[in-house]
């Protein structure tokens, strides 16, 4: 688990629709790294949120999924000086399978970091 950023690190972290950061790492990057309540998807403090389940806390869709993915990328391209540390979205919580997001999050830009076992 990531617990401490430098300056030029995102936090990148599963949340829901809503910006409800009530668990998992929503409840951690607030707490911590100023990821905003209300803010469902997007940079806030040293976070982004990446909505993995609807503002009534059910799954997403996979086409809103890659929808969101491509939305973070562009955003790290946008900001190439920022370093984008993805952790297991949607594979907590929301319940997705671990191997369904590993390869949604294939071919990132150079400067979102996958987590270790995802390399």
């Amino acid at each position: 688990m990531i617990a401490d950023l430098k300056p030029n690190e995102i936090f990148v972290f599963g949340s829901t629709l809503g910006g409800r950061h009530a668990g998992g790492a929503a409840r951690f990057a607030a707490g911590r790294f100023g990821a905003e309540e209300g803010v469902g998807e997007g940079l806030t403090g040293q976070s982004y949120a990446c909505p993995t389940l609807t503002a009534n806390f059910e799954m997403v869709s996979m086409k809103a999924l890659e929808a969101s993915r491509d939305r973070l990328y562009e955003t790290a391209r946008a900001h190439p000086r920022k370093t984008f540390l993805l952790t297991k979205v949607g594979c907590g919580i929301a319940g997705f399978a671990e191997v369904e997001i590993r390869r949604l999050f294939r071919d990132p830009p150079d400067n979102v970091v996958l987590p270790d076992d995802w390399a």
